[in-house]
């Protein structure tokens, strides 16, 4: 599977060791692998992998995108490339994740252990590119706005990290970008939907219970921007709210634009609704770090 969404180059997160490839001896399996690029959805991964986008005018600074698809797919195409593609057109070396979900084969913990890593190496590796590694951002959509809102949160003391080479390198983004993510909602006891159930599998509500970043952000978390739309009907704004609040109680410059009306899922395709003026205000708040 070459350059499957025009790359300039990737790479394997973990040592070849780990996992099992899944049947075809891929990394990871398309639903519709015909689809175009921009709207691939992926439904099983066995190795994360890290793909990259270079700029062609840098400026110096990187970006660590995760799509969403609620840990039981990526929306990879439309909140992965797609975003990739309009970071780079900015200047920005962008990078696409494509980690695993929380199964039990894997585990609760996975895609945290696989973002935690990215960021590692992406500084590790960030000269190499001409890339400041302090100035290294990530952006999450969706399921992947939880996933990047872990990276500013305290790991669970009841997991075990795996062995890394580059141990000593931050994972702590030095600018956030979440839009429209289920923050803590789905935890029990934080629920805003009476009686929800469960999420299958076991192991994405035990992600979702163990992970509450709101209530467990590092001191001194980046400069974030936040974006939700008021009528969501996947995720409840209120993620929006416990976000920006536990933000500005630690100190954090964090910006939160609520738009009243817009479908889950927007990434940038709702150019005709006020939310399409959200890449926008993304970029003047970019230029301003």
């Amino acid at each position: 599977m070459k350059n499957p969404f025009g790359e300039d180059f990737s790479w394997a997160v973990w040592p070849e060791s780990r996992g099992t490839r899944l049947q075809g001896n891929t990394d990871f399996k398309f639903e519709d692998e015909l689809a175009p690029i921009n709207d691939l959805v992926i439904d099983a991964v066995s190795r994360p992998r890290c793909f990259a986008f270079r700029p062609q005018q840098p400026n110096g600074r990187a970006v660590l995108v995760l799509a969403g698809g609620g840990y039981t797919k990526l929306v990879v195409g439309k909140e992965g490339v797609e975003i990739a593609q309009w970071l780079a057109a900015l200047g920005f070396h962008a990078f696409v994740l494509v980690h695993r979900f929380p199964t039990a084969q894997f585990g609760p913990q996975a895609p945290v252990d696989d973002a935690i890593e990215t960021v590692r190496q992406i500084r590790a590796r960030a000269s190499e590119w001409g890339v400041d590694p302090a100035a290294v951002g990530v952006l999450g959509l969706s399921s992947g706005g939880h996933l990047a809102s872990c990276l500013v949160a305290n790991y669970p003391s009841r997991w075990t990290p795996p062995a890394s080479v580059h141990a000593g390198m931050s994972s702590r983004p030095d600018f956030l970008i979440v839009g429209y993510a289920p923050i803590s909602t789905n935890a029990s006891g934080r629920t805003v939907v009476p009686n929800k159930p469960p999420l299958p599998p076991p192991e994405k509500q035990a992600l979702y219970e163990t992970l509450q970043p709101d209530v467990q952000l590092n001191d001194s978390p980046p400069p974030t921007f936040i974006v939700y739309a008021a009528n969501d009907p996947v995720v409840p704004v209120e993620n929006a709210y416990r976000l920006h609040e536990a933000l500005l109680a630690k100190g954090a410059a964090a910006e939160l634009h609520v738009f009243a009306a817009a479908p889950h899922g927007f990434a940038l395709r709702e150019k005709d609704l006020p939310v399409g003026s959200w890449p926008r205000l993304c970029e003047a708040w970019l230029t301003r770090l």
